[in-house]
């Protein structure tokens, strides 16, 4: 299929046609960075406008025991198809008015492996809504962003996401070789599941699924939605292939990142060396083959560096349909990063001020993560070494097999003393961050604990701050989207 014709999608009782390939894939970004509010600005300027998915059960929460000042998550759940799971979550979560300073956020329940019907309710909805509002008043497209490490939310998000008419799924930081199938199981009602890796156990690689049943959570009258586009975010091209090569994992494209995007890294190939900064040295192995891209057949976006004006014009000379572009709109008006947190983000990097590492022992996953070091957060070594271990969020833990076969979980990031006792050695949890405490602090939504302690936030973004160049001081998505365009 050329890149140029347009898409078509699988829909009950026929098909449905999406523009061809969009030259811009907005980044979906950290907890709540690519709201609906880029998601919708991106998507009204003709390109692809992607919601970040991840922890989009504690934002909602989160932001419903603020209050909803303006309303729009009650408006989004009146549309929910089936009211009284909607109505549930509001007398759950909802305080009129905010609740008081210092209050902590009520807790949302954790992922694991155990059906928990609340737990899917909440996941559903919040997808629902944040997909909802990013699509509503216009009829550009819209896609979703998942963690593959976040496997035990993936079916309950991807369902919700589907039925607000999400037009693209997207899924990286692993090998997401089941979510195909994922897809078409929602998209026929039929029971979906994601195999789970679970750590320890002669069959640790069997037998451990998280299932959702669309039909026992919401009832038989609601039709199946419509089958989302697939984008597999990748680092390699061999990946890609590997993907590829089968009608049960082939993805509908691919988003292809090098190692300066921001977030998560893949780890270089081979023995891992750091440079005199403590960064990953990433070398020639590590570059995606752009002609073996080509060849596979399907559709490309490059990510990483290629957000200036002449980014898209060296991506599609190198066979790519269109670049993936993150930090330029992670610093836009309508980010959802706290106000005060962007601004001092852009200032320093317009100032040539601001440093962005890829930490390689940062992240609870292994995997090297970029931390902007802001002072006051958690790259300050002061603010790190003053925060108390906890893991009280979780979506970064790892299930893993008990000496009595039970399952367990664990996270580097969460006291020292308790993860030694699940059977890691210490070293492991050196260094490590909160990932998830810290990135809902940085959207205004950290939890204050009962002794007043309040979580810090933790920054990322790209290591390639050029995209500045050209851009307002205060630049809207609607900048962003001309300015690369444009060149």
């Amino acid at each position: 299929m050329s890149t140029a014709e347009s898409i078509s999608e699988p829909l009950a009782g026929g098909h449905r046609h999406l523009p061809g390939p969009p030259a811009l894939i907005q980044g979906g970004m950290g907890v709540g960075v690519s709201g609906w509010r880029l998601a919708r600005a991106v998507a009204r300027a003709g390109q692809l406008g992607v919601v970040s998915g991840t922890a989009l059960d504690a934002t909602l929460a989160r932001r419903l025991q603020l209050g909803d000042p303006d309303g729009r998550l009650r408006h989004a759940l009146a549309h929910f198809p089936v009211p009284e799971v909607a109505e549930r979550i509001l007398r759950r979560y909802y305080v009129a008015g905010g609740t008081a300073p210092g209050v902590p956020y009520r807790p949302v329940p954790r992922l694991g492996l155990r059906p928990n019907r609340a737990r899917d309710e909440l996941t559903v909805v919040a997808n629902f809504a944040e997909v909802f509002l990013a699509k509503e008043g216009h009829d550009g497209l819209v896609g979703v962003n998942y963690l593959e490490k976040i496997q035990l939310a993936t079916p309950a998000a991807a369902y919700g996401a589907m039925l607000a008419g999400v037009d693209y799924v997207l899924v990286g930081a692993g090998i997401p070789a089941e979510v195909p199938r994922l897809l078409d199981d929602l998209a026929a009602g039929r029971p979906a599941e994601l195999t789970v890796t679970v750590a320890g156990g002669d069959d640790s690689a069997q037998g451990h699924q998280v299932r959702l049943d669309p039909v026992a959570l919401l009832g038989p009258e609601l039709p199946p939605p419509p089958r989302p586009r697939f984008l597999a975010i990748v680092s390699s091209h061999v990946l890609a292939a590997y993907l590829a090569r089968s009608p049960a994992t082939r993805p509908d494209g691919f988003v292809v990142e090098s190692p300066v995007a921001g977030g998560h890294s893949a780890p270089p190939r081979g023995r891992l060396q750091l440079d005199d900064a403590g960064d990953p040295v990433y070398g020639p192995r590590d570059e995606a083959d752009t002609v073996k891209l080509t060849a596979i057949g399907l559709p490309f976006w490059l990510a990483g560096g290629y957000g200036t004006p002449g980014g898209l014009a060296r991506a599609r000379a190198a066979g790519a349909a269109g670049i993936q572009v993150g930090s330029a709109f992670a610093l836009c008006r309508e980010s959802g990063l706290d106000g005060e947190l962007r601004e001092r983000m852009l200032r320093r990097a317009r100032a040539g001020t601001l440093r962005v590492r890829n930490d390689p022992r940062a992240s609870p996953t292994g995997f090297p993560f970029k931390i902007a070091d802001v002072p006051g957060t958690i790259s300050d070594l002061a603010v790190y070494a003053a925060r108390p271990r906890l893991c009280d969020v979780g979506y970064l833990r790892t299930p893993f097999v008990k000496p009595d076969g039970a399952i367990g979980y664990r996270c580097p990031a969460e006291p020292v003393d308790t993860f030694v006792r699940k059977g890691r050695p210490e070293e492991e949890a050196a260094e490590r961050h909160c990932l998830c405490n810290g990135l809902l602090s940085a959207i205004g939504l950290g939890q204050t604990r009962p002794d007043g302690y309040q979580e810090p936030p933790l920054l990322t973004l790209g290591q390639d701050t050029g995209f500045l160049a050209g851009l307002p001081d205060d630049h809207s998505a609607a900048d962003v989207v001309a300015h690369l365009l444009g060149g």
